[in-house]
């Protein structure tokens, strides 16, 4: 079993960043892609960023690309969301889940998950 805890949400104003956290326990990330998904008040949830093992097979929403960076550090069982210049757009409870194997977008095929941070972003 995997455990997942999210933090580094909050309010930050649009052009702002924020950097958002995944640590595991319960075992290590060996072996785990590890992503980022969120779900805005009245749409559905949808994929943000992810990383498989080893750092390869790196994916980003185009909505995000150029701005978001996941990077992951092994020794400390932690998956990162670096968001720069936020727009209210971004405005969304922002989850992490893990899986055995490649990089999904469909958040079906994800066995953990953490239970969300909010990162709210004011114009």
């Amino acid at each position: 079993q995997v455990q997942l805890l999210e933090s580094g949400g909050g309010l930050v104003q649009a052009g702002g960043s924020l950097r958002l956290s995944c640590a595991a326990s319960g075992r290590t990330f060996s072996g785990y892609s590890v992503v980022w998904f969120r779900q805005a008040p009245g749409k559905e949830r949808e994929f943000v960023s992810g990383m498989g093992w080893g750092g390869a097979n790196v994916l980003y929403a185009d909505s995000v690309k150029g701005r978001f960076t996941i990077f992951r550090d092994n020794a400390k069982n932690t998956v990162h969301l670096q968001m720069d210049s936020l727009k209210p757009d971004d405005t969304a409870v922002y989850y992490c889940a893990a899986r055995v194997g490649l990089v999904d977008v469909r958040g079906n095929f994800y066995d953990y998950w953490g239970q969300g941070t909010q990162v709210t972003v004011s114009s």
